[in-house]
This record gives C-alpha cells, structure tokens and sequence, in this order.
C-alpha cells in the first residue's frame, strides 16, 4: 500500500513539472465541387465583401507580427484574408474569372496557403491557432 502511494507521488511530481504542450492549430476547410454550391458560396463571400466594403480582395490584420499576400489574375475575383492574433502567414492566389476565396486566421501561429485555377471556383478556410 504504501508503495502504491510513493509511486503516485513520484509520478505526480513528475507529470506536474513537465512542460506543456505549447502550440498547435486546427483547420477547416470547404470547396464546393459543383457549380450550384459554389455559386451559393460566392454569393455569401460576396455578401461579406459589401458588407465589409470590399471590390476585389482585401487583407485585414489585426495582431503583430502577422504576414499576408493576395495575388490576382483575371477579372471578377474576390479574395479575402483576414488574420486576428499573431504570427499568422496566409496568402490567396487566383488564376481565373470569377472565383472567390476566404481565408480567416485567429488565434496565433496559423499558415494558409490558397491557390485557385481556372474559372468561378470558391472556397473558404477558417483557421484557429494556438
């Protein structure tokens, strides 16, 4: 018995002075593969566009030390990268007409990566890092 409690001691003691596990990040993401669902995904990319003022892309950061691109080809597309918290690397690139691509960064340390080809494709990525 008395083993049995100095081995949950020892093993307490251990367990409490180990360093936690700092660091991680979790990632959804939603590209629709037919034309109806995308069409329905530009529509309320779109409508977050007006919303916020935006005409064809934009990048939003709020946090330090966080890094964004957004490279367009085409005509008619909307890309947004929006990052809150820090360390965050995102960028969108869009070869085409009329495709749309939200990437939404929070927490810290996320990276994004988006690369659209081709015509009236959509997609959204939201990312918690932490």
């Amino acid at each position: 018995m008395i083993r049995a409690i100095l081995s949950t001691a020892v093993l307490g003691a251990c367990l409490a002075s180990a360093p936690a596990y700092a660091g991680g990040s979790v990632s959804l993401s939603f590209q629709p593969v037919n034309p109806p669902d995308a069409h329905m995904l530009q529509t309320g990319l779109r409508l977050y566009a007006l919303a916020e003022g935006i005409k064809s892309g934009r990048i939003k950061q709020k946090g330090f030390g966080n890094v964004a691109g957004l490279a367009q080809n085409g005509r008619g597309n909307l890309g947004i990268v929006h990052q809150e918290g820090g360390g965050h690397e995102g960028t969108i690139r869009q070869n085409g007409d009329g495709n749309a691509y939200g990437l939404f960064q929070f927490g810290r340390g996320t990276s994004g990566r988006v690369v659209q080809n081709g015509d009236h494709q959509a997609g959204a990525t939201f990312q918690y890092g932490w």
